[in-house]
């Protein structure tokens, strides 16, 4: 009898496999191995991902328990490795070798505890660990050894100087937590002191330089901000086939993404050859730009991507797949990133767990990112977050007001929430629409027909057909009040009138909540949902979701768009949707901006449970002829102009100095000239010509108003025509601001409040803000008359001034 050939590969795999732990065992023993495993908390199991070499976490076995298994083990091991040994060297088995073979595996199938190979494979891993710890201590012991025989061990002693007030507490830190993560060996950190200080004077900056190092070498990336380089220009690109490449593939939501970049693409290039025309050709500088999409990393759990053909909301892909091309383009350097390891790679990020900082200078002008890559930045950046944040661009639907955004403020008077609080300029949240005028407005695009599909849309409507704008069967359930009113009331009624159509998901069956009228088309792919809308007369909102674009959509082919009033409006105060959210405003309907900025006859808003006023609505909307309608700011060139003019001028890396009037320049030096006057046929006041003072917008668009008890900057610009503009603020906070409001202080205060500036009529109390992050244009309260620096903007374009071109 012979032993086959599988016989010998499979010898030959346990001798491969065992190898490193027959050197192990054989060169240790039981009682080291024991030693070893109680050195490592008296447990084992397998190490997980990420975990430092030195803090392996051990949770199967324990006590008088794991040391039999452990003897078992051992001795086990030992017999196996004889018998191996020597089957190892088999040419022409014999029956007595085969015996031998049948021995071997007999012992093995009696001795199979759970998880064996994945035991021995973690030991050999700590054995192995363990040997390098003990050559960093003998390597560091030797080190200092020689330092106390050179007489040199005073270049490592803790340095105490007030300029490093927290070094002292940093090397204790690092003492006691260097091994934490593995990114601070990376840097070179040994466990001495020595290279306690050298990491935290070089790579940190909590200790004062080393005069014994080389300090004629560069200084380390942390120690210095992006280098500038030398300036390119950006040009408009109209190929869009390298962005279509960088997005990738493998998700659904990137091939979304994907196709409507493709369905658009004409339309950006038309759009960038206006633009560019406007610009007159004039020089823009190219960014290196990085956008990271937090929302569809894997890391973040990514609940949209498996939606995208299910009626899931698609107003994020949307909004991210027009950003993308905007930034492309307008003839940046685009780095794209959906996952935790993209990003890690781009930012340069050590190997560790993120309590380092970067391995360089920030290689990127600008970041786009949302909430989830903001929070997987944090966690993977360290300290390098805090240097860089002002790079930082949130893309954020709903808006961040200040009171959320300043962390110790908002955990003081109860604006925390589990978004905000991360101490950025207000600005650097950009909103889907413009509701948050402390945000920056991003927005996305909508589809531009040309005259002959509006003739086409013209010669097609059908004044009796409806389409209900709600993809998924839970937004049709029956539900009273809540401003949604009992739809099935309203339903009969739109009914009795029209010839009601849905797009509603469904796998097999018809969903029970569509009412039988409804012919429902199911889940359309864009452009045949085109098709309907041209169709349709009426896009009728079941008052969720909140602020999508497909109202814009249905608008722009033609439709009017019917919505409930909120009464009262929804809010984080009454509604569960809100709740959470970092700002406090107030949704008076589905879609505020339709109802604000578009108004009738395109959009009109109604009580949905006054069924009068709902069926006067309906006979209203029959008899309306309304053209396809679509503001500029959310057309192609629109977009592109805007984020044009953001990425050019705004700089939230540069200091702002707070604003002293004494130290304006005014024309002829004559201090006595006020920098506020009078405008024609306008209560507001507008910047005095003759002072220079920089600013972006420019002060030219400032209109200084003040505010009624209890109304928002928001409201008050508003209701004069204008729109509150943050960046103003600085230069409205002083004394001359309120002298030229006529405003009687006999108590003038600087403190940290959301309101101020802002002053008390009754109490004659005024108040200027101590703190730039919460000026606030949302801010009010029922006691102070805020002061607001509201400003113009241009026609269709409501984030740009006249001026700021």
């Amino acid at each position: 009898m012979t032993v086959s050939t599988d016989g010998k590969i499979m010898v030959r795999r346990w001798l491969v496999t065992f190898k490193p732990f027959r050197i192990f065992v054989v060169g240790i023993g039981f009682f080291s191995l024991c030693f070893l495993m109680t050195s490592l908390g008296g447990q084992f199991s397998a190490k997980r991902l990420g975990d430092s070499p030195f803090t392996i976490r051990t949770e199967v076995l324990g006590g008088v328990e794991s040391r039999g298994v452990l003897r078992k083990i051992s001795d086990m091991l030992e017999v196996i490795l004889k018998r191996m040994d020597s089957l190892a060297k088999l040419d022409n088995a014999t029956a007595a070798d085969t015996r031998r073979l049948d021995e071997l595996s007999s012992a093995i199938n009696k001795f199979q505890p759970a998880g064996l190979m994945e035991m021995i494979q973690t030991i050999a891993q700590n054995v192995s660990n363990m040997a390098v710890r003990v050559e960093q201590i003998l390597q560091t012991s030797i080190l200092q050894g020689k330092a106390l025989r050179d007489g040199t061990s005073s270049q490592c002693e803790v340095p105490k100087d007030p300029r490093y007030p927290e070094c002292p507490g940093k090397v204790d830190w690092m003492r006691a937590r260097w091994t934490s993560d593995p990114c601070y060996a990376f840097y070179g950190v040994d466990g001495s002191d020595c290279s306690f200080l050298v990491y935290l004077s070089e790579v940190e900056w909590f200790c004062p330089p080393l005069v014994w190092r080389n300090h004629s070498s560069p200084p380390s990336p942390q120690q210095v901000q992006q280098p500038k380089g030398t300036k390119r220009p950006a040009a408009f690109r109209t190929d869009l086939s390298m962005l279509l490449d960088q997005i990738g593939a493998g998700k659904e939501s990137l091939s979304f993404m994907k196709r409507r970049i493709r369905r658009l693409a004409p339309q950006w290039t038309t759009a960038a050859n206006r633009l560019n025309t406007k610009l007159e050709h004039r020089w823009r500088d190219q960014k290196k730009i990085l956008i990271h999409v937090g929302f569809l990393t894997e890391e973040s759990g990514d609940v949209f991507s498996p939606k995208v053909l299910k009626g899931g909301p698609l107003g994020e892909m949307v909004q991210w797949a027009d950003i993308l091309t905007t930034l492309h383009v307008l003839g940046h350097n685009l780095k794209i990133s959906m996952s935790v390891k993209e990003l890690q790679s781009f930012l340069g990020v050590p190997p560790g767990r993120g309590s380092c900082p970067l391995t360089g200078p920030l290689p990127f002008d600008l970041i786009y990112t949302d909430y989830h890559g903001l929070q997987q930045m944090k966690q993977h950046m360290g300290l390098s977050l805090k240097r860089h944040k002002c790079h930082i661009r949130v893309i954020d639907t709903f808006g961040t007001e200040p009171a959320y955004n300043h962390e110790e403020y908002a955990t003081l008077h109860g604006y925390r929430t589990n978004w905000g609080y991360w101490n950025l300029n207000a600005r650097q949240y950009m909103t889907m629409f413009p509701h948050t005028p402390d945000n920056s407005f991003m927005g996305f695009v909508s589809e531009e027909l040309n005259d002959t599909e509006k003739r086409s849309i013209r010669e097609n409507k059908v004044n009796s057909m409806a389409v209900v704008y709600g993809k998924e069967a839970s937004m049709w359930k029956v539900q009273r009040g809540g401003g949604g009113g009992g739809k099935e009331g309203f339903l009969q009624i739109l009914h009795k009138y029209m010839e009601v159509h849905g797009t509603v998901y469904y796998e097999t069956q018809r969903p029970p909540e569509v009412p039988a009228f409804v012919k429902n088309h199911g889940l359309l792919p864009q452009h045949e949902l085109q098709q309907l809308l041209r169709k349709a007369k009426l896009f009728i909102g079941f008052g969720f979701p909140y602020e999508g674009p497909a109202p814009l959509e249905a608008i722009a082919n033609g439709c009017v768009f019917l919505q409930p009033k909120f009464k009262p409006p929804h809010s984080s105060l009454n509604h569960e949707f809100f709740k959470g959210k970092p700002t406090s405003r107030e949704v008076s309907s589905q879609h505020p901006y339709a109802e604000q900025y578009i108004g009738r006859p395109h959009v009109i808003t109604v009580d949905y449970n006054n069924s009068v006023e709902f069926d006067a609505a309906i006979r209203e909307i029959m008899r309306t002829k309304v053209e396809p309608y679509l503001p500029y700011e959310y057309t192609c060139e629109g977009m592109l102009e805007r984020v044009h003019a953001y990425i050019q001028q705004q700089d939230f890396c540069a200091s702002e100095p707070a604003f002293i009037p004494a130290n304006v320049s005014r024309q002829g030096d004559n201090l006595a000239r006020p920098l506020f006057v009078a405008l024609a046929n306008s209560t507001a006041l507008g910047w005095a010509p003759d002072v220079a003072a920089t600013a972006w917008p420019p002060l030219s668009s400032l209109r200084l108003l003040v505010s009624q008890e209890g109304e928002s900057c928001v409201e008050a610009c508003r209701s004069h025509g204008f729109i509150c503009e943050p960046a103003h603020f600085r230069f409205i906070n002083n004394k001359e601001a309120l002298r030229r409001l006529d405003v009687q202080c006999e108590v003038l205060d600087s403190e940290m409040n959301h309101v101020l500036p802002a002053f008390s009529v009754l109490r004659r109390e005024c108040g200027l803000q101590r703190e730039p992050l919460l000026f606030s244009c949302a801010g009010h309260s029922p006691k102070y008359r805020r002061l607001c620096p509201c400003r113009d903007f241009r026609r269709g374009q409501v984030a740009l001034c006249r001026d700021c071109l």
